[in-house]
């Protein structure tokens, strides 16, 4: 599915949030393994699942053609700084929902980036018939579940002793969801 794009400018930053194309699949490559690399909010750890360009142009190609798909960069002065993606199940017994994911390069976080691609998917997700997104984040990521919770998600579940991270802990994953009725 695809978007127009959307300009924003918070605190001194000039961005817009677009659909992703298949030309952005390298930068979109490189970026993930960035971004995996300087957090262990994520599911990965830097290298792990890696996706290369040619898999991220098969993404691109298909998240486009399926009006269950929404696939979103975020770009600062012609450079990708963040993406999601909304993914549907194609079951009919769960063809009314979709799981959203985010990424944001950690020198980007705090400029509405992660939000404004949340805001657009749900805006997307209400106007295309879509009833629910659901989405998981690791317990310690309370900027994250605030600006979950603010936008109308709710806890729903949690998955204990989910991760191990770099520190030899284990903790929780949270599953949360928003349902428009």
């Amino acid at each position: 599915m695809i978007i127009n794009k959307q300009e924003f400018y918070v605190n001194e930053v000039h961005y817009t949030v677009r659909s992703a194309i298949v030309k952005d699949a390298k930068d979109l490559s490189e970026l993930r393994l960035q971004i995996d690399g300087e957090t262990e909010n994520l599911d990965r750890e830097k290298g792990e699942a890696f996706i290369d360009t040619a898999g991220f142009e098969q993404m691109i190609k298909t998240d486009s053609e399926h009006s269950r798909n929404l696939f979103l960069v975020a770009v600062v002065h012609d450079r990708i700084v963040g993406f999601s993606r909304c993914e549907g199940i194609y079951l009919n017994r769960f063809s009314h929902k979709v799981e959203f994911g985010v990424c944001v390069l950690k020198d980007f976080w705090g400029y509405g980036i992660g939000k404004n691609l949340l805001k657009e998917s749900i805006s997307w997700a209400d106007s295309n018939g879509i009833k629910k997104i659901t989405l998981n984040v690791l317990e310690t990521n309370d900027k994250a579940i605030q600006l979950y919770r603010k936008l109308g998600f709710e806890i729903e579940g949690i998955s204990k002793k989910d991760k191990i991270l770099s520190d030899g802990k284990y903790y929780n994953t949270i599953i949360m969801g928003r349902f428009n009725e």
